[in-house]
């Protein structure tokens, strides 16, 4: 049992190494990782080559698999392109899996003691993540000997030679077997070390050895599903020919026999026949399927069409999990899911005119729409956040972060506070049967028009970081609030003068200036940040007026003053 258990401890060290070096690149890397990915579209031998560099600098197919389908979920590449990319993925596996095999022990500790200097001393730099990939890199080749190592006893316990003798004879069985292994050690590269290790020692024959391979291939090919299994259809697609791709390599299960003959004649190792296998295997099925994607595109549209959500509610459209790992990536994927509820919160504001202006309830159940989209939105921004490595996050992209968060709690508070409003107009309007006066409705245009204004330039702001709109965004906030107090003493006057129409709204006008007002602030917040943060003045007087700035706008509830 402990021997077992030290066998299981070194395939979970293999499956950590690889997630290390993946994670590492991805975050030194990853931007120039997607954008090789992304130059290969359109032209399928140059996305089969993309697919096999990029596995082998992540060492990891599910890792491709991630970016390849992402990008098809995004729209930003098209599903034959991504196929191809996926079979390039396999022979990067192959690759990798026979470097892996060398004597590299010496390589062990000089490469986990250099990664562990480099990442403690440099750990939020770019130099620190190349650390944490050496690191990894060395676990892999330790993890390697440990499996060596606790194959021994094993091929001297009876019990276990029994058990792997069952699976001679019934190569199926030993496919089923190996994809098992593949899905439960989350990879297949662990896989088709631990057969060509337990091959080596003589605990397996190699008919079966090469079924655990081919049964391997497919358990990755199950992981990107199951990994797709929540994505659209078109992400479900990239998984699905990959999978299918992956069965199509079982047609050489009737020959193993004759193949097994002949690699015996070789005089070389049964673990570099394991190897040898999966890579010429891989990469003969692989170039033979490539003139395939597009008639492979086409069942796979075939098999998983478009189907319209149920609910209706917008679905997030950038939060590209893949992109995690990448903190400049997933930040700006999280910045334009951002400005999707800003478009969205122009549109409730232009709808509000309408609800103030005219009768009929369908602008007001348009709003209600948007705001459940913006509540579905804001929901997948903050929890794609939440996901984020805070303690990986440079001191920059921190401070993004909490702009990002910042600003979509505020456009969400804002989204309630219209909805708010639409239903305390048409409860005025039919319920009570009451209306606004011609000066009560132009003073309200008046304040919406300026509302808009300061929203589209609030995510100027956002977007730009520029110190010069940020003042010119907190001018306009003073001024709204100048515009509001007359707007209000304009409104009283008329209750002077006995107008009936602004003696029967009076609550309601108040109130919906009131409102106003708190919109206002929320959309002109996105000020604060460009001028707090380092890169708020570039110089003396900037310095000096951005106090000055500071200094006469009163201070939100909570922010430091």
């Amino acid at each position: 049992m402990l021997t077992l258990l030290h066998l299981l401890s070194s395939i979970a060290l293999l499956v950590w190494g690889t997630h290390i070096v993946r994670t590492g690149i991805m975050r030194v890397y990853g931007s120039h990782l997607r954008r090789a990915l992304g130059q290969s579209m359109g032209n399928a031998p140059l996305a089969f080559g993309a697919g096999i560099g990029v596995t082998a600098l992540v060492q990891s197919s599910n890792a491709t698999a991630l970016l390849a389908i992402s990008f098809v979920a995004q729209g930003l590449m098209a599903l034959p392109t991504a196929l191809a990319i996926m079979l390039g993925a396999d022979v990067g596996t192959a690759l990798m899996a026979r470097v892996l095999t060398l004597d590299l022990s010496w390589l062990s500790p000089l490469l986990t003691l250099l990664g562990v200097c480099l990442f403690l001393s440099r750990k939020q730099t770019r130099v620190g993540q190349i650390g944490r990939v050496l690191i990894g890199l060395g676990l892999i080749i330790l993890a390697l000997q440990l499996i060596v190592h606790a194959a021994e006893p094993i091929t001297e316990a009876r019990g276990m030679q029994v058990l792997f003798s069952s699976l001679a004879g019934d190569t199926l069985l030993a496919v089923l077997v190996g994809a098992l292994f593949a899905v439960l050690s989350y990879s297949s590269l662990a896989a088709v070390l631990l057969t060509s290790t337990l091959a080596g020692a003589g605990l397996i024959s190699l008919p079966v050895a090469l079924g655990l391979v081919i049964g391997a291939n497919i358990g990755s090919g199950l992981l990107a599903w199951f990994n797709a299994s929540l994505q659209p259809a078109s992400a479900r697609r990239v998984a699905l020919g990959n999978l299918l791709y992956k069965l199509a390599g079982l047609i050489v299960l009737p020959f193993l026999g004759m193949l097994v003959a002949w690699m015996d004649t070789l005089g070389v190792s049964a673990q570099t026949q394991v190897i040898g296998f999966h890579l010429i295997y891989n990469s003969l099925r692989c170039v033979i399927l490539l003139p395939t994607v597009k008639p492979m595109a086409q069942l796979c549209e075939y098999l998983l069409p478009e189907r319209a959500l149920d609910n209706g509610v917008a679905q997030p459209r950038h939060l590209d999990p893949a992109a995690l790992d990448t903190p400049s990536l997933a930040l700006a994927n999280a910045v334009r899911e951002t400005l999707r509820i800003g478009d969205m919160m122009e549109l409730m504001l232009a709808r509000l005119l309408e609800v103030l202006r005219e009768d009929r309830p369908e602008p007001g159940d348009e709003i209600r729409r948007l705001d459940d989209d913006v509540d579905a939105l804001y929901s997948g921004v903050k929890l794609y956040l939440a996901q984020m490595p805070r303690e990986d996050l440079a001191e920059q992209e921190g401070r993004r972060w909490a702009e990002i968060i910042e600003l979509a709690i505020n456009l969400e508070q804002a989204g309630d506070i219209i909805e708010h409003m639409v239903s305390k107009v048409q409860n005025l309007k039919t319920s009570k049967r009451r209306s606004f006066s011609d000066s009560g409705l132009e003073e309200l245009s008046q304040l919406h028009g300026q509302l808009s204004t300061n929203l589209r330039l609030g995510l100027s702001v956002f977007i730009s970081g520029d110190s010069h709109s940020a003042r010119q965004l907190l001018q306009h906030k003073r001024q709204f609030r100048k515009l509001e107090r007359e707007l209000a003493h304009s409104h009283v006057q008329r209750l002077h003068q006995q107008v009936v129409e602004s003696i029967e709204t009076s609550a309601a006008h108040l109130e919906l200036i009131a409102d106003m007002k708190r919109l206002n602030s929320l959309f002109c917040s996105a000020a604060y940040p460009a001028l707090e943060g380092p890169g708020g003045g570039k110089s003396r007087a900037t310095n000096d007026s951005t106090r000055e700035v500071l200094a006469n706008e009163p201070q939100l509830p909570g922010r430091p003053a």
